[in-house]
Formats: structure tokens, sequence, C-alpha cells
């Protein structure tokens, strides 16, 4: 099993212990990935202001994982949806394509249209196989109580991605699940984390996340559990600030999924980076 790797904007420069764990854990799985040398930002802040700059930034990184012939495994949610989109978009739209590719001979790169681009959680839960990590399980978690984020955009828009049921998901409760670990209900579980409203105005994102926070730990979770770099920065990162703004404490350890996944596996708590984590978790909680 091999996929072209694209890390995004946000992955190497704020979360890079969610990079190291995710491959340290594919390597331990047998999948191998493959960097894509030099891919800038997949777009997604273009796509509301210049639809082609958008399809253009995105066709680029998409062009270069099909000249090395290999799917795309994204990281990212945001970078899921927009190459996704972008990918849709230009292989059923072909004056589009033909003006990307304008673009994109520019620097030698062409638009073919002949890979596909799934989010890492994906590639674990349809391509990989939940019995088949079940089985690489060493460590099993089953004293935590987890509450999972799924985010926004590993299913929206759903008619583009086609992946799941937004209202009924279920593919991070059985990945985390296979660790050992309970996959905790909570109130408005689906909820956005309250990213996208960040750079207008920061007391409402503040709020949001905030809200989700105190229904998680409501619900008695241990631990948080992310598959995306910016529901990760909103509930970790900034959870000091939220506890400020709010006048409240949380205290809730966050993890990105590779972390806990990992940890079931038999790497050791130095090993997923976890010293990298905001909010600093006990290692005797995995023992």
């Amino acid at each position: 099993m091999k996929y072209a790797l694209y890390l995004g904007c946000t992955i190497p420069l704020r979360v890079p212990n969610y990079e190291l764990a995710t491959r340290r854990v594919m390597d331990k799985l047998g999948v191998e990935l493959v960097d894509i040398e030099d891919a800038g930002c997949c777009g997604i802040y273009h796509e509301q202001i210049n639809e082609l700059t958008h399809l253009a930034m995105a066709g680029s990184i998409i062009a270069k994982a099909e000249d090395i012939g290999l799917d795309i495994m994204v990281m990212c949610n945001g970078c899921n949806e927009s190459l996704i989109k972008a990918n849709k978009r230009l292989k059923e739209d072909a004056d589009l394509r033909r003006k990307v590719n304008e673009i994109l001979s520019k620097i030698d790169l062409e638009f073919k249209g002949n890979i596909n681009i799934k989010h890492y959680i994906r590639v674990l839960y349809e391509d990989y196989g939940v019995d088949k990590i079940r089985k690489k399980v060493v460590n099993s978690l089953d004293n935590l109580k987890i509450a999972a984020h799924y985010g926004c955009h590993i299913f929206k828009p759903t008619d583009i991605i086609q992946f799941e049921d937004f209202e009924d998901p279920e593919s991070l409760d059985v990945l985390i699940e296979a660790t050992g670990a309970k996959s905790i209900d909570y109130l408005d579980k689906k909820l956005c984390c309250g990213g996208y409203v960040l750079g207008y105005k920061k007391e409402v994102a503040y709020e949001i996340s905030g809200y989700k926070l105190q229904n998680i730990k409501d619900a008695g979770a241990d631990l948080i559990v992310t598959i995306c770099p910016f529901c990760n920065i909103m509930y970790e990162a900034n959870q000091r600030a939220i506890e400020s703004q709010l006048n409240k404490q949380f205290k809730i350890p966050v993890l990105h999924y590779p972390q806990l996944l990992g940890i079931a596996m038999g790497f050791s708590y130095k090993d997923m980076a976890m010293e990298l984590n905001r909010v600093r978790i006990d290692p005797k909680l995995f023992e």
C-alpha cells in the first residue's frame, strides 16, 4: 500500500508531532508514504476569492502526485476538501482544465485527472481495514474514555466528498475503539470547532470551542482525539486562552489520532512526540 503524502501548510509549521506520529505509525503498518516535493498550499483560502487561483494551486499538487503515479493521502480536513473539490471540478470541466493546464505548463506540470485523494482516516478505515489495525494493538487502552472530534471538512460538501453520513459518522469512533479505548458520546458532538470564525472574531471562535470542551468534560472524557491540525490547534494550543476568556478550567489533553494508535501499537510516549503536546498528558494514562 503506497500513497503520495501531502502535508499542507499548518502541519509542518504548528503540529510537527502530528506528522512524526503519522509517519511512524504508517511505517509500522506497512503503508509507504512518498513525499510530494515542493508542494505549496492547497489553495483553500482562495476558493471564494478566485476559483482559477484555487484550482491552479490545488491542480499543481495533484499533477505532482500524478507524475509519481500515486493517489494522495492528506492529514488535514481542509486540504481534504480543497483537493477533492478541485480534482472533481477539473476532471469534469474541460474548459477549466484547459485554463489550469495553461498555467501549470509554465512550471512543466499538467493535470490529467487520473488519481484520487483520501484523508488518512479513510485510508485506515477503508483501505487498510479496522480488523488489521486491531491485530497490531499490543497495548490495549481499555481504561480510557475518549471524545472523538471529526471536524467539518472530512465530510462536507457531502455530495462531493462522499464519505459517511455527516449526521451519523462512525469511522473515527471505530478506529478509536480498535485501540481498546471507549469512544464516548457527548452533546453536540458534530459541532464545528470554531476555527473558521477565528480570523473574523476570536471571541466567538473561543466561545464555540469552549462550549464543546465543556460538553466533553461533562461527559467524563479522559482525552479528545482529533484528525485535523486546525481543530487540534483550537482545542489544544488555544485551550488556555479559551479557559481565560470563559473563566473556566478544562485541562483536557488532546491527541492526534496517530498518537493514540501509536501508543496502542507499542510506541513510547516519546516516540509519539507527546512532549510537544501543549496540554500535558500523564504517561501513566496509557499504562
